[in-house]
Protein backbone atom coordinates (compact mmCIF):
# COMPACT_ATOMS: atom_id res chain seq x y z
CA UNK A 1 0.00 0.00 0.00
CA UNK A 2 2.73 2.47 0.90
CA UNK A 3 4.45 2.12 -2.48
CA UNK A 4 1.17 3.11 -4.08
CA UNK A 5 0.95 6.25 -1.94
CA UNK A 6 4.55 7.19 -2.69
CA UNK A 7 4.02 6.76 -6.44
CA UNK A 8 0.79 8.74 -6.26
CA UNK A 9 2.58 11.54 -4.42
CA UNK A 10 5.29 11.72 -7.06
CA UNK A 11 2.74 11.83 -9.87
CA UNK A 12 0.82 14.65 -8.17
CA UNK A 13 4.00 16.64 -7.60
CA UNK A 14 5.05 16.17 -11.22
CA UNK A 15 1.64 17.39 -12.43
CA UNK A 16 1.67 20.54 -10.29
CA UNK A 17 5.34 21.39 -10.85
CA UNK A 18 4.36 24.25 -13.18
CA UNK A 19 3.34 26.32 -10.12
CA UNK A 20 5.84 26.57 -7.23
CA UNK A 21 3.17 27.63 -4.70
CA UNK A 22 0.92 24.71 -5.57
CA UNK A 23 3.93 22.37 -5.57
CA UNK A 24 4.84 23.46 -2.03
CA UNK A 25 1.25 23.01 -0.88
CA UNK A 26 1.08 19.48 -2.28
CA UNK A 27 4.46 18.71 -0.79
CA UNK A 28 3.20 19.71 2.65
CA UNK A 29 0.23 17.35 2.21
CA UNK A 30 2.55 14.55 1.17
CA UNK A 31 4.73 14.99 4.25
CA UNK A 32 1.69 14.45 6.45
CA UNK A 33 0.60 11.33 4.56
CA UNK A 34 3.86 9.47 3.98
CA UNK A 35 5.73 7.20 6.35
CA UNK A 36 9.21 8.20 7.60
CA UNK A 37 11.11 5.91 5.21
CA UNK A 38 8.99 7.21 2.33
CA UNK A 39 9.96 10.76 3.26
CA UNK A 40 13.59 9.80 2.78
CA UNK A 41 12.77 8.44 -0.67
CA UNK A 42 10.83 11.61 -1.43
CA UNK A 43 13.78 13.80 -0.39
CA UNK A 44 16.09 11.88 -2.73
CA UNK A 45 13.58 12.09 -5.58
CA UNK A 46 13.07 15.82 -5.00
CA UNK A 47 16.80 16.56 -5.13
CA UNK A 48 16.95 15.04 -8.60
CA UNK A 49 13.63 16.49 -9.74
CA UNK A 50 14.40 20.13 -8.89
CA UNK A 51 17.67 20.08 -10.82
CA UNK A 52 15.64 20.60 -13.99
CA UNK A 53 13.21 22.99 -12.28
CA UNK A 54 15.25 25.46 -10.21
CA UNK A 55 12.13 27.51 -9.40
CA UNK A 56 11.06 24.64 -7.13
CA UNK A 57 14.23 24.61 -5.01
CA UNK A 58 12.57 26.86 -2.44
CA UNK A 59 10.20 23.99 -1.62
CA UNK A 60 13.06 21.79 -0.45
CA UNK A 61 12.99 23.71 2.82
CA UNK A 62 9.66 22.04 3.59
CA UNK A 63 11.10 18.52 3.55
CA UNK A 64 14.18 19.51 5.53
CA UNK A 65 12.26 20.76 8.57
Amino acid sequence: MSKIMFDYTKSVLERVSFDPMLFCKELEKAIKALLPFELELLREWLLHFVIEKPELKQCLIIVNK
